[in-house]
């Protein structure tokens, strides 16, 4: 059963932001379903780790708490990734958690980007900022990303933005039905296998040098 989690870089406890990575949740969820896969999601919701996430940034070295939000992003299938909008970019908390979360966590990650704003001016927030840097992390970015403004949210505009909701929840379930299940990557066991490799031709350079100073190696 493939496993969604779901990132909320929402900076109040009650959030446009929440709001919509929910809408969008359920939405992909519908369509996996459409497509007789079942699935689960999860919430790492930034806010109340933020202070861990900035001493990690400061130390190098992340807590317990934020341990367990890493675990837990390296271990879905597929990645929804909501964040307000400050002047035409992402905001500093959520770029922050991208730039202590392990390196290749993310490798070969679906992922669906999203955000939210005051107005529809800052819209191209999704390809100037969070396509660049999801890319930029080995993810596997969804074509189709949603934003929401202010007004989305309003009865006058609520039907567009569940249009594209379901445009980019159909999008996305496709590509987590292609991708498969995630295979989660060990980078130490993977750095530790290139050293050993090294090591191992290192040695097997030196035994042919050592045999071609002893006159034993061939023409």
């Amino acid at each position: 059963m493939p496993t969604l989690v779901i990132i909320s870089g929402g900076l109040r406890e009650s959030s446009s932001t929440r709001l919509l990575a929910d809408r969008i949740d359920a939405a992909v969820r519908a369509e996996l379903a459409r497509l007789d896969i079942s699935a689960t999601s999860s919430v790492v919701e930034l806010r109340p780790i933020g202070r861990a996430i900035m001493d990690a940034m400061l130390t190098g070295f992340p807590s317990a708490e934020l341990e367990s939000a890493f675990d837990i992003v390296a271990g879905a299938d597929g990645v929804i990734a909501v964040t307000p909008a400050f002047n035409a970019s992402f905001s500093g908390l959520f770029k922050s958690f991208f730039d202590v979360v392990p390196e290749e966590a993310l490798a070969d990650m679906p992922v669906l980007i999203a955000a939210t704003g005051g107005t529809e001016r800052h819209s191209l927030v999704l390809e100037h900022a969070l396509r660049p840097m999801f890319s930029y992390l080995h993810a596997i970015v969804s074509p189709t990303g949603v934003y929401a403004a202010t007004d989305d949210f309003g009865a006058q505009h609520g039907s567009a933005l569940s249009e594209r909701i379901t445009k980019a929840a159909a999008d996305f379930a496709r590509l987590m039905q292609a991708c498969g299940p995630h295979q989660r990557r060990d980078t130490f066991a993977e750095e530790a296998a290139t050293m050993e490799q090294l090591l191992t031709s290192t040695a097997e350079g030196g035994a042919w040098l050592d045999r071609a100073d002893a006159g034993t190696v061939e023409d």
